[in-house]
Parts: structure tokens; C-alpha cells; sequence
């Protein structure tokens, strides 16, 4: 394995992606001090200013420019967060993750310049954001808030509360404080208050699936726990075969004494209808607890809820 070689990282030009390319490089400079580590920049379609963004409807829309240019030889690795990383098929044709470091904070945030929290919020509240999965929760939860499609990065979103377009915006907490804007938090929400995504918070180091010594340079920046609990999720997002319409969320721990709980969520877009599949155990394996949980969800019409799901 040659630990002096220089390693390309294909990433996103988006504050949030740059932030996550830096926690990656100082691991590699940390492990490998011989190492080259390089940025190959692209401006991904989901990186795009709202207004034209509000076109994409596909998860591709973050990854695919950089997955066509990584199997093309133009980079060697690339840093996704694994909530923008299409589930159906789980890997992109020659491509293979081979790590996810340790996993940060799962949940969402209320942004609010008052210091309100998402129960104090009055009727009419503006409240920005683009995901089905949570407009069809505050929908369900919170019917008095008008939610308005607040799209591109959190920057963006950011920048449009501070303009006033809305009054408060919900974002990823996670993702708040990679980009060193966690100071704008006024609730963290529970994953009682609010299901995160599947994937989310996990950062997945793909790189191809024909270069062995880079598989065998990033595998020891994998964490063990993250893993086995991404690999859960991402089989149940699989079998539902989700689109980026269809409001889905869920999340799994892993214990150190081996036990592993996972819960996932499907919905209707206006929140009516819930499903609602969850299991723990010390005995299967990721990818059999995520089939088990998938297949429950399945049972009770899951897969006839998506299907009649515009995309």
C-alpha cells in the first residue's frame, strides 16, 4: 500500500461539502503524513441558486457529477454525506464506500431569530424548507406554521431568513456546525419531534470499486458503529425504493455490546398517514435488521404509499 500517493478528493464547491472534504483530509494527513491530498472542485447541481434548483428532483443532483468523474479517472475518492446518496442501487456501478467515519449529531434544528422553539412558533409562522420528510411532519404536528420551500445550501437558506423571506428555517444540526453556524440554533429537536433522514449525519468515502490500494487507504478511517448503522438504514431506503418525493425517515444505533436498534419511517406528504416499522437486536445482522424492518413496513402498504407519490 503506497501511503505517499496523492489522493484526489472530487467534492462540492458548497460550504458544507468543503467543510466535510476538510475533516476527511486532516484525518488522511493525520494517518498519512506522507500523502499528497488534493481538491478536485465541482459545482453540483444541487449546489445551484434556489430558484433554478427548485427544477432537481433527484439525489444525483449532489452526487452524480462527481460519482461520472471518479470512475473516470479525473479524482480517486469522494466525500458524500450518505442522506444525499440515492439508496436504489446502493452503489453507483464501479463505485464502493469504503468508510464512514464516526457519525455526527442526527438531528434537525430550529433556526429562529426570536429564540422561539417549534412549539412557541405562532400561527403563520413562515418556516423554510424544502423536505417532504419534514413537511409532512410539521404538517401532521404543527398545522398553524405555513411552510415555504426553502431550497440550496444552508447558506442560502440562512441568508433568505436574514432577508426575511421566512421567519424560521429547520436545517440539520450536524450540518450547522460543520459550517460554524450552530450559534443560530434556537431548539434542537428530538427525533420524537422530528425523524431524521435515513443516512443522516454519516459521512461515506467512496472511491472506485477496481482501486484496492485506495479502498485499503481510507478503510481504517471507517468507524465500526457508524458503519453497522448506515448499513441498516441505506438496506431499508433499498427495499422501499424511495424516490426524492417520498417521505422517509428512520435512524439506527449500534451498541458497543453488539445490540443494534433501528426505526423507519414512511409517510403520506401531508403527514395524515404514518407507518411506522422498528426493531431491535443483538442476533441478525445489519442488512438482516434492515430487511426485517423494510419487510414490516412493506406489510402494511408502504411500497403502494410511495408508488402513489408524484416524483
Amino acid at each position: 500500500m503506497d501511503t505517499t500517493r496523492t489522493i484526489r478528493i472530487g467534492a462540492r464547491t458548497s460550504p458544507m461539502s468543503l467543510a466535510q472534504v476538510a475533516r476527511v483530509t486532516e484525518d488522511l494527513r493525520d494517518r498519512y503524513p506522507d500523502a499528497q491530498v488534493e481538491l478536485v472542485p465541482f459545482t453540483a447541481a444541487g449546489d445551484l441558486e434556489p430558484g433554478q434548483q427548485a427544477e432537481l428532483h433527484d439525489k444525483g443532483a449532489f452526487t452524480g457529477e462527481i460519482e461520472e468523474a471518479l470512475l473516470a479517472g479525473v479524482c480517486d475518492m469522494a466525500v458524500h454525506c450518505m442522506k444525499d446518496v440515492a439508496g436504489y442501487p446502493l452503489n453507483a456501478p464501479g463505485t464502493v464506500f469504503a468508510a464512514h467515519p464516526a457519525r455526527a449529531d442526527i438531528r434537525d434544528a430550529l433556526i429562529h431569530p426570536g429564540g422561539l422553539t417549534l412549539d412557541q412558533l405562532p400561527p403563520g409562522t413562515r418556516v423554510g424548507t424544502a423536505a417532504v420528510r419534514r413537511i409532512a411532519q410539521l404538517t401532521a404536528s404543527h398545522s398553524h406554521l405555513e411552510l415555504v420551500p426553502s431550497r440550496g445550501t444552508a447558506n442560502l437558506r440562512l441568508a433568505a431568513l436574514k432577508a426575511g423571506k421566512v421567519d424560521a428555517l429547520v436545517l440539520a444540526a450536524s450540518g450547522l456546525e460543520r459550517i460554524g453556524e450552530q450559534q443560530h440554533i434556537s431548539e434542537v429537536l428530538s427525533v420524537e419531534q422530528m425523524c431524521p433522514p435515513l443516512g443522516a449525519a454519516v459521512l461515506g468515502l467512496q472511491c472506485r470499486a477496481d482501486d484496492p490500494e485506495m479502498i485499503a487507504l481510507l478503510a481504517p478511517l471507517g468507524d465500526r458503529l457508524t458503519t453497522r448503522e448506515i448499513t441498516a438504514e441505506r438496506t431499508v431506503l433499498n427495499l422501499l425504493r424511495g424516490h426524492c418525493n417520498s417521505p422517509i425517515a428512520g435512524h439506527a444505533r449500534a451498541f458497543e455490546d453488539g445490540r443494534l436498534a433501528l426505526r423507519a419511517m414512511v409517510f403520506t406528504p401531508d403527514g395524515a398517514r404514518v407507518l411506522t416499522a422498528s426493531r431491535t437486536s443483538d442476533q441478525l445482522t445489519p442488512q438482516a435488521l434492515g430487511e426485517a424492518v423494510a419487510e414490516a413496513l412493506i406489510r402494511d402498504g408502504a411500497r403502494e404509499l410511495i408508488d402513489a407519490i408524484a416524483r
